[in-house]
């Protein structure tokens, strides 16, 4: 399977936090399934912690690579079909980082690792 991390999974998944689900931990582990970061995660990420949202001990763009190589989480551009898709998305959910994540995977038919009951109400596959 081919997964795609919400941003506060990777951020869990990184920092081995308590709110990752014992599933969550297993979908990730597993080897036979592919890893993917978004860009528009780390998009989220760097804005964040430029405003002071969330504090990280390097900065942005020595942090995310660097955490992405560790856990062998591999990184999923942005295209622009991506971004056309999301005039196909009913509004249902206001987190414009989401809605592109939820875009991202249906285009690239891949789960969404995340615990946002949000996402599950658009038909997007999700787990957790």
């Amino acid at each position: 399977m081919k997964i795609l991390l919400d941003t506060c999974a990777f951020l869990w998944i990184i920092t081995d936090d308590t709110n990752l689900s014992p599933r969550a931990r297993e979908l990730f582990s597993d080897p036979a399934h592919d890893i993917y970061l978004s860009a528009v995660s780390v998009w989220e990420i760097a804005i964040k912690n430029a405003i002071g949202r969330l504090p990280l001990p390097k900065k942005p763009e020595q942090f995310i690579p660097a955490q992405r190589t560790r856990h062998g989480i591999a990184s999923l551009a942005l295209e622009e079909e991506d971004t056309l898709y999301l005039t196909r998305l009913p509004d249902l959910h206001r987190d414009p980082f989401d809605r592109m994540l939820i875009c991202q995977a249906i285009v690239n038919g891949m789960a969404i690792l995340t615990p946002d009951d949000s996402i599950t109400r658009y038909s997007v596959r999700s787990v957790w």
